[in-house]
């Protein structure tokens, strides 16, 4: 818990799960046996990963009033995560996501959320003003943007913070999640003109932009007022750019468990590098070496790496 009147370094806004994950990998989900529960939902995920790197964070979101809410709530706290803009739905179940596991690239989500997530059901009176406007940074998905009241709040979180704070828009594109996924670019560009940096994989930036060269896609992100773009290049690497630079960070190797927790790891380690001032190569590194450690394990918030494993796998160039 952060104490009264200082800022946090990092508010995330949105989902929220229970993860179960199959101790039996490449074994269909009808055959699963047993399933390790853990805490899930990407912008949760964000947030533990940036705590474990020393980062002061909380997450603004929802959950049921059920046993599984109650884990997810405690497992936050376990995690060093500020709690307290954790909502609670009265009639609403914390949503569940099953995985499927097949290294090294294949790993179909089942989600849980109907009729409909807590998190979605985030209004203006939800969000902590003073934190959101006073948080070095602020973190938000493209999933927010997916449905009303979600859609609404999420916007006005972004008008909170002045358009020179840290504020952070991941693409977060799940096509499954959306009523019609074709609103989801329009939303999107909507919600850039109000951040500072932009981050996704190839897809999710192609939904924004249009299907372009990653280059072609970055500049295309930065005209649309950010001034960092990421763009994820699986095993390709990563690409940053600002209006100064151009930086490819090449990929890590590592022996893959479950690649659904690596993105998340991703931005945690990528707010510690901007938070921190650390140079674009640098920082960027960082995040695809905590990338790389999370996909060489089970799970996503339980497994974040800490800034020692991260350093150590720069340093070595292996987990």
């Amino acid at each position: 818990m952060t104490a009264p009147g200082v800022p946090f370094d990092l508010v995330t806004i949105g989902r929220i799960s229970i993860d179960l994950y199959p101790d039996q990998s490449r074994t269909p989900l009808r055959d699963v046996t047993s399933f390790r529960k853990m805490l899930g939902g990407s912008p949760t995920n964000v947030a533990v990963a940036a705590a474990r790197l020393g980062l002061r964070t909380a997450v603004v979101t929802k959950v049921g009033a059920d046993g599984f809410g109650d884990a997810a709530r405690a497992a936050v706290r376990r995690f060093g995560v500020d709690a307290s803009f954790i909502g609670t739905h009265p009639t609403l179940r914390t949503p569940l996501a099953f995985c499927e596991i097949y290294p090294p690239d294949h790993f179909p989500l089942l989600f849980y959320r109907a009729p409909v997530a807590p998190d979605l059901t985030l209004e203006e009176p939800d969000l902590p003003v003073d934190a959101l406007t006073s948080a070095r940074a602020v973190w938000v998905t493209g999933t927010g943007l997916s449905q009303e009241p979600s859609l609404g709040t999420t916007m006005a979180a972004l008008r909170l913070r002045s358009r020179d704070a840290l504020t952070v828009l991941d693409l977060d594109h799940r096509p499954d999640l959306w009523t019609d996924p074709a609103d989801a670019g329009p939303r999107g560009r909507a919600a850039l003109a109000h951040c500072t940096v932009a981050v996704g994989n190839q897809s999710e930036v192609a939904v924004v932009v249009g299907d372009r060269k990653p280059e072609d896609a970055a500049r295309a992100l930065l005209d649309l007022g950010v001034r960092l773009a990421v763009v994820k290049l699986g095993p390709e690497g990563v690409l940053a750019a600002t209006s100064e630079e151009m930086v490819r960070v090449p990929p890590r190797p590592v022996e893959v468990v479950n690649g659904l927790g690596a993105g998340d790891a991703f931005g945690g380690a990528l707010m510690y590098g901007l938070l921190t001032a650390t140079g674009l190569v640098d920082t960027v590194d960082r995040a695809n070496a905590a990338g790389a450690l999370v996909a060489g394990r089970l799970g996503c918030a339980d497994d974040m790496p800490t800034l020692e494993e991260i350093e150590q796998m720069r340093a070595e160039g292996t987990p």
